[in-house]
């Protein structure tokens, strides 16, 4: 991957990142998951009922799914809910943004902007399969490099109408004709688990159901597969899977109804990343309010990796829930590491890794290759710019640390490269992001929560410069 010459207009793109003036110290409340918000979306809009999404995140891409089940006859709407009902009574509304969903015949034609979501541009394909009339798929230029193979060939042998001018990606239209036959299914999801976590979303929905055999090499990103899983049997789906005692890579959801749901969201532990590692890198301490005792979300993988890198972490229980406590030590630790099944995360674990005191090992993400950028050719220059050493090797990265300067960051219109840049920024002098503002794909306003951060830091002497 090459840069890109900066113009006038990108330099007043540029964010300077700005610096840790002490071991930062404070409590950060991250929005809503992206994954389960998205997730919900699709489930109450395919259930027979009405449902409620309460603390959704309001982000680029699942502004984008709400916008796209709206163009396919849905009705989502948008208040502000208060506790009305007694404390505790049942059906009692959260406190905060909340998404009235109520089900309604889909139906086209209708256009849908995908932007560069994976999640849009996989999950409602099969929904616009279901709809009576034409849909029609585009975004971003990126997302037409994106693949989509996994899904167009499947609906296909599934019996929908498709048309992509044979490319396997966007744009495309989907020709519905009010229902979809269903039934088994084989795909090569080894790029992408969304192929699969897409089929599953919508088979409760098929005359036949769906059963999705995967054929290809090691999936990628399971916890999401798994967060697909007990997202519908919630919503009251049948679902087989390998984990409980069915065929390995197989999975089968039954024909039935869904049911309409209450569900509160999860915060978004991947979206705690670049917190955390601020504790990490600066020797102090963060607290992300609300984090789950139990969840499918990989971002619950921090604890283990970050603490592994040299910090450490308390899950503490209160009246109002749980929250995480993650306290670095002042040393920055190497790490081998598989990051397969939780990928979303490197960008910030290697800018963790570059300001570390030995070398690190990222394996088992060469499917970030084909993610909003390539993830990895996109790390190594921009690490290597600002005087790192990071070679790409077949399936991640090896990073040895070296002192690092100031410079431009380029982003690549991806969201996940602007927060592992703002890492670097907290002790390296100088380090300007280019295009900060992707990051509202999934998290809305990270400057003023970056900044809200380092401002709750007090009385501390600086911070030594890489």
């Amino acid at each position: 991957m090459t840069g890109t010459e900066t113009s006038p207009d990108d330099a007043l793109a540029l964010w300077p990142a700005p610096l840790a003036h002490g071991a930062v110290d404070a409590t950060v409340t991250v929005p809503g998951s992206k994954s389960v918000t998205n997730r919900g979306l699709v489930l109450a809009a395919l259930a027979a009922e009405p449902g409620w999404l309460r603390r959704p995140l309001r982000s680029r891409d699942t502004l984008l799914m709400a916008e796209a089940l709206r163009a396919m006859g849905v009705g989502i709407e948008e208040t502000i809910a208060s506790n009305s009902a007694a404390p505790g009574e049942p059906g009692a509304p959260a406190t905060g943004e909340a998404w009235r969903v109520i089900p309604a015949g889909l139906h086209g034609p209708a256009t849908v902007d995908v932007g560069n979501a994976g999640t849009v541009m996989r999950f409602l394909p099969p929904v616009a399969a279901l709809a009576d009339g034409s849909v029609r798929f585009d975004g971003d230029a990126r997302s037409h490099e994106r693949p989509l193979h996994g899904v167009i060939d499947a609906l296909r042998a599934l019996g929908a109408r498709i048309d992509d001018d044979g490319r396997g990606a966007l744009p495309l239209t989907v020709h519905g004709n009010g229902s979809i036959d269903g039934g088994p299914v084989r795909i090569d999801a080894s790029s992408s688990s969304q192929f699969v976590s897409a089929l599953l979303l919508s088979g409760a929905r098929f005359n036949q159901g769906v059963e999705v055999r995967h054929v290809g090499s090691t999936l990628p990103s399971m916890p999401h597969i798994r967060m697909t899983v007990d997202m519908l049997r919630s919503a009251g789906a049948a679902v087989d899977t390998p984990e409980a005692g069915g065929e390995p890579d197989v999975w089968r959801v039954a024909p039935s109804a869904l049911l309409g749901r209450d569900l509160v969201v999860e915060p978004d532990l991947s979206n705690a990343a670049p917190f955390l590692a601020a504790a990490l890198v600066t020797g102090g301490r963060v607290t992300i309010p609300d984090w789950p005792e139990h969840t499918t979300q990989p971002g619950d993988a921090l604890r283990e990796i970050f603490t592994e890198m040299g910090g450490s972490c308390e899950l503490v229980t209160t009246a109002d829930g749980t929250a995480l406590t993650f306290t670095g030590t002042g040393r920055v630790r190497g790490i081998d590491v598989d990051l397969h099944e939780v990928g979303e995360l490197s960008p910030v674990i290697a800018a963790v890794a570059a300001l570390a005191d030995s070398e690190s090992v990222l394996r088992g993400i060469a499917h970030l290759r084909l993610h909003e950028t390539d993830r990895l050719a996109a790390l190594a220059k921009e690490l290597n710019d600002l005087g790192g050493d990071v070679t790409e090797t077949a399936d991640g990265l090896r990073i040895r640390p070296r002192p690092l300067h100031g410079g431009i960051f380029h982003t690549y219109e991806d969201h996940r490269l602007a927060t592992a840049a703002a890492v670097l920024g907290l002790t390296v002098d100088g380090v300007q992001v280019e295009n900060v503002a992707t990051t509202a794909k999934t998290l809305p306003d990270f400057p003023g929560l970056w900044t809200g951060m380092l401002e709750a830091t007090s009385g501390a002497a600086p911070m030594p410069r890489g």
